[in-house]
């Protein structure tokens, strides 16, 4: 739990950096992947999880830009990754200005719970860190090596002297 906005941010920039990298692995082709056919495209689901930061933020009380069009996927995944950078900062400041540490403590009601400010915020990390993990997958069935968020892909246990991943 973030007792103080300053902690947030600190968890909330590493999330970023370690998203911005998965999301600058993406190539234009792989936006098409789908794990099945119903499915949601790694496009539609990159592009959610970086437009929902504002969506979300202005849901609960901040003044933060939303992005025009949420409903048409860019064609350009570096457009996708250059926007995700965009707001990740643009979330940063909105946060340090208009909420203090005290204000993390007061309650809203988020998705029909009582919940308070600093859990409303690691909400929102949780569910940038939930699509990033279904990007990951979507880009190994895209054929794109990952990039290793909380421990590096299989390609790189070598580095490590595994030349056979226990998995």
């Amino acid at each position: 739990m973030y007792i103080t906005i300053a902690d947030f941010i600190r968890e909330w920039n590493r999330e970023a950096t370690l998203t911005q990298k998965v999301l600058d692995g993406l190539t234009d082709v792989s936006l098409q992947q789908k794990v099945y056919p119903e499915g949601r495209t790694l496009g539609r689901i990159a592009w959610h999880l970086t437009t929902n930061i504002p969506e979300y933020l202005a849901h609960f009380g901040l003044k933060v830009d939303e992005v025009k069009h949420t409903e048409e996927v860019p064609p350009s995944a570096k457009e996708i990754a250059d926007t995700f950078k965009d707001l990740s900062s643009a979330a940063t400041i909105a946060i340090e200005e208009q909420w203090t540490d005290e204000s993390l403590k007061e309650m809203q009601t988020a998705f029909g719970r009582e919940e308070s400010n600093a859990q409303i915020l690691m909400g929102l990390i949780k569910h940038i860190v939930h699509h990033r993990g279904q990007l990951t997958i979507l880009m190994r069935q895209a054929g794109i090596k990952p990039f290793g968020v909380y421990g590096p892909p299989k390609e790189d246990w070598i580095h490590l002297g595994v030349e056979n991943p226990p998995f």
